[in-house]
């Protein structure tokens, strides 16, 4: 039978997987470039217990916006799901808006199996001195308050300033909207020292503009917010970035199972600049 978590664990995982350094201005947040990255993923191991034979799919991320009047992404995850007695098609599909200057985030993510609505999570965010407070309008309609956090975009802007620091392990709090939209989660962030690419990196000539840039290889564990520290982590992602957001070269480990993403293709938009 197909396990009815996994569908709530690839939602959870791949939500922050590419969405995600704290407070950041609009000044700093200039340095990301609106872009749409497309990702080949396939099943790159897979425990006994993971109930998964085979899995192959496909992730588009969009990033658009400016940090005066905000950024949005949009984001799709698709995967065929093999568990040697039937094939399921599991279908995220989330947007987003971040406000950096105010403080506010909307979010709406829909997850489908068999292009069935299985659940809708739709709410949003804003910070405050003493947290963050969260008004949901889906799947029910109620105020959450929770502890001090970044957003997606505050948390890819803290990995990179730390990154450019030279610092190689730093833990965060986020906040992104994921699974029922009322928790945080807790990150550590492990960031290697910057490399040139290799002829051979497997998805470096897909890469466009960026396949000669250096970049810095980052391992984010994400663990539940009411864990103990040496708990094992929800998830875990390891990704090849560079300075302006851009991500390739994914790994994304749920525990059971194993997902790779390769980059397949990379436009890069305009960029807006503040008025």
């Amino acid at each position: 039978m197909f396990r009815s978590d996994f569908v709530s664990a690839l939602v959870a995982g791949a939500c922050c997987s590419v969405m995600t350094a704290g407070g950041a201005g609009a000044a700093s947040a200039s340095i990301l470039v609106p872009h749409r990255a497309v990702y080949d993923l396939e099943l790159k191991d897979a425990s006994d217990r993971s109930g998964i034979a085979g899995m192959y799919g496909r992730m588009v991320y969009e990033f658009n916006g400016s940090a005066c009047e905000g950024y949005t992404v949009s984001f799709r995850f698709v995967t065929q799901v093999d568990t040697g007695d039937e094939v399921k098609l599991t279908d995220q599909q989330t947007t987003t808006y971040e406000d950096l200057k105010n403080g506010n985030f909307r979010f709406l993510t829909r997850s489908f199996t068999d292009e069935k609505l299985d659940k809708e999570v739709r709410g949003s965010a804003h910070e405050a001195d003493t947290g963050v407070t969260v008004d949901l309008t889906a799947p029910d309609k109620r105020q959450v308050d929770l502890a001090q956090s970044l957003f997606p975009t505050e948390h890819m802007l803290e990995v990179i300033d730390r990154a450019q620091k030279g610092e190689t392990l730093f833990e965060s709090r986020i906040f992104d909207g994921s699974d029922a939209g009322d928790k945080t989660l807790i990150t550590t962030t492990m960031v290697g020292k910057a490399q040139q690419p290799k002829p051979d990196d497997v998805d470096v000539g897909k890469a466009g503009a960026m396949a000669a840039k250096a970049y810095w290889p980052v391992t984010i564990s994400y663990f539940n917010d009411e864990q103990a520290g040496d708990a094992l982590p929800i998830y875990r992602m390891q990704f090849k970035l560079y300075d302006n957001g851009i991500t390739r070269d994914l790994t994304m480990d749920y525990g059971d199972f194993v997902l790779s993403g390769k980059l397949a293709d990379l436009e890069m938009f305009k960029t807006e600049d503040c008025k």
